[in-house]
This record gives C-alpha cells, structure tokens and sequence, in this order.
C-alpha cells in the first residue's frame, strides 16, 4: 500500500490530505489551535479517529498518539549531535533514516520493515510517499510520520 501526505498550500494551521495510488482520499488531517503541535486525524468519511499531540515544557520535543481517546505511545526526540534520532514507545518500532532526514524506514522489533517515507522534492509543500507492505499499519506509520514532520517544522521555526 502507497500513500501520498501532501500538506495543504493555503492552511492558518496544519493541514494534510493523504491520498492512496489511485488518488483516493484515505485520510485528512487538520491541525488544532493548541499550544504545540495538535493534529488530528479523520477517515475518508471525516469520523475522527486518531490524534497527533506535542507535550509542551519537556526538554525534547515528545508527542503522544492516541486512537478514538486511546492512549497508544509516544515518539520524542533524543538529544544528538549530527542526526535526529527519536525514541519510540509504539509497537516496538524504531526509525533509521539518512542525516538530512528526507527519507527513513520505519522497523519493527522483528527486523521488518514497517514503512519507508521519502520526502519528494521540487514541491510547493511538504510531500511524502509512504509505502506500507502491510495496510494494517498504515495509521500508526502515518501518526509517525507526522510526529516527525511537525518536530521537524518546530525545529526549524
């Protein structure tokens, strides 16, 4: 399964559309007027299904994931010097990615891969494609991958 995450041009606040390889809607995410990062998620429908949300006053950025109000885990940022490296309290997975972090791999404690993002260049917004062999991880990857993308935006603000 191959999904596209395209950040709206014209948004006051975060704003994607995530389309499959037939260009389809899957899900539509819509930022939150909040204090951080607050992104939710809705089916192809609008039924909000998952969240996306940045804990303020921590050392390193950290964001939680819920599903329908349910507590999931969390992805925070480790400190290092050269290459963002992030800890993952979610499904055991874990990221490995180039330093200038435009395309990384999503593991699984197995050693399988659960995702692989890459940045697509030559746009006018953010654009991922994420390829999930396996569609029932497409929402945690998607959450991830989100995380990523808002602790990189905070980052570089």
């Amino acid at each position: 399964m191959k999904l596209l995450f395209k950040q709206r041009f014209f948004s006051w606040l975060d704003s994607y559309d995530i389309f499959d390889e037939n260009g389809n809607t899957v899900y539509t995410v819509k930022g939150e007027l909040s204090f951080g990062h607050q992104l939710r998620i809705y089916d192809s429908v609008g039924t909000p299904i998952a969240l996306v949300k940045q804990k303020m006053l921590t050392f390193m950025p950290r964001f939680e994931l819920y599903v329908k109000d349910q507590y999931l885990g969390c992805i925070s940022r480790e400190f290092s010097l050269f290459t963002p490296r992030y800890n993952i309290d979610f499904n055991g997975w874990h990221v490995e990615g180039n330093w200038i972090e435009w395309d990384y791999t999503i593991i699984d404690t197995s050693g399988n891969c659960v995702a692989t993002i890459t940045k697509e260049l030559w746009n006018w917004t953010d654009t991922y494609t994420i390829d999930i062999p396996d569609s029932q991880s497409a929402l945690g990857a998607l959450m991830l991958v989100l995380a990523i993308d808002a602790e990189k935006c905070s980052r570089n603000s």
